[in-house]
């Protein structure tokens, strides 16, 4: 018998969503653009849609800060290639220079399994 664990699609994708959030508390850019396509795109709360590279120069600047993050659910949903992945998590941030506050933060995000590698292919943020 075997002591390797294999995970599988679902919890791959939920490890992505885990690693996501200690990226952006951790302010690590690269680490945050390897989990993504190069079309990325992510819809803020507000309706706002950013590229990545975009989205991920205001992590750097500081227009974007993220301090904790409590996952609440994660749910993912897997067709062939494609999976959608509904994260809810109580996030500490402070955005457009506001002062620190807890959100309830739902993030609808879809992937692709490329090359055998799940892969965010956009995002939309919302409360909940």
């Amino acid at each position: 018998m075997s002591d390797v664990v294999t995970m599988n699609d679902k919890e791959l994708i939920e490890e992505i969503y885990r690693e996501y959030w200690r990226r952006m508390i951790e302010k690590d850019a690269k680490g945050l653009r390897a989990l993504m396509v190069d079309s990325y795109e992510l819809r803020h709360m507000t309706g706002v849609r950013q590229s990545a590279e975009e989205f991920l120069r205001g992590l750097e600047d500081g227009t974007f800060n993220y301090y904790s993050a409590e996952h609440e659910s994660i749910a993912v949903t897997v067709e062939g290639d494609c999976a959608k992945m509904v994260g809810k998590s109580v996030v500490l941030a402070a955005v457009y220079g506001g002062g620190r506050h807890k959100w309830r933060l739902r993030g609808d995000f879809t992937l692709e399994r490329i090359n055998g590698t799940w892969k965010m292919t956009g995002s939309a943020a919302s409360t909940w």
